[in-house]
């Protein structure tokens, strides 16, 4: 018997990360893709920039960051939880990175696990053409999408991309995907206003089918990485907001029609 075509299909990946319950619903496994067309000066995940394996050292000790497997070579590691999945209603989520950069091997690993019944998500920008995510949705149960900032010469000014394409994609995929969430990355001094929050909470309450805007408030624990890769972490005077900013921030996010929450 020959196996599926999908199982040789090749990609870049840097890490997979074990009983997530944050990517998705339930106990969930996150392969983390290489390579990301955005350059948020937030990003937690630095060496995931990049397509190009290299060097980062942390704690003294120096590794290379990136590998190229096939599907079938990672795919046993898996299924290791699959009892977990099942009972939880978990899966597999694809993150990065940006998945969407790699649409050859993601396409084919989110088929070979909804061929196994594992659920699928993915973290993405959205920076993609259109005719590139559609590879993808024939295979996700949830799409998990940022919308960072509702004005593009800000979200271009944070992120060294504009965002017109981001909320085209948005609308686009709401129309056509049943399980969409918009997710909010809350940065100070790039949109920790309520202004703001407000404006990006009314944008995703006109996409068809919308329900859940997650606001996921800022943290520092990728900033190490940046000196081990040789990088200037340019948020260093950035402090994490207290909990009444970020319930300030909820409560602007709230009105819109839409079931808001912090984290997920």
């Amino acid at each position: 018997m020959m196996k599926p075509a999908y199982l040789s299909a090749k990609g870049r990946i840097f890490d997979i990360q074990r009983y997530s319950i944050h990517d998705g619903p339930g106990i969930r496994t996150i392969v983390f893709l290489k390579g990301c067309p955005l350059r948020c000066r937030w990003c937690c995940n630095p060496e995931s920039q990049i397509h190009e394996l290299q060097t980062m050292t942390m704690n003294g000790k120096t590794s290379v960051v990136g590998r190229d497997v096939t599907v079938e070579e990672i795919f046993p590691e898996l299924i290791k939880d699959l009892p977990y999945y099942r009972r939880s209603g978990g899966g597999i989520t694809l993150s990065g990175g940006e998945a969407l950069a790699q649409p050859q091997f993601a396409p084919a690993l989110l088929h070979a696990c909804q061929d196994y019944g594992i659920n699928t998500a993915i973290e993405t920008t959205g920076f993609a053409p259109f005719p590139v995510i559609e590879k993808y949705l024939p295979y996700l149960d949830y799409i998990l999408m940022d919308i960072k900032h509702i004005n593009s010469r800000k979200h271009k000014e944070f992120t060294r991309q504009p965002n017109e394409l981001i909320l085209e994609n948005a609308r686009r995929i709401a129309e056509r995907h049943r399980n969409l969430t918009i997710r909010v990355p809350v940065i100070p001094t790039f949109n920790d206003t309520p202004a703001e929050i407000s404006a990006i909470a009314r944008f995703a309450g006109t996409l068809p089918g919308v329900t859940r805007l997650h606001l996921l408030p800022y943290h520092r624990l990728g900033e190490g990485k940046y000196a081990g890769l040789g990088r200037e972490y340019t948020l260093a005077g950035i402090t994490p907001m207290p909990e009444e900013k970020i319930q300030e921030l909820l409560r602007a996010a709230q009105g819109f029609g839409l079931q808001c929450q912090i984290g997920g």
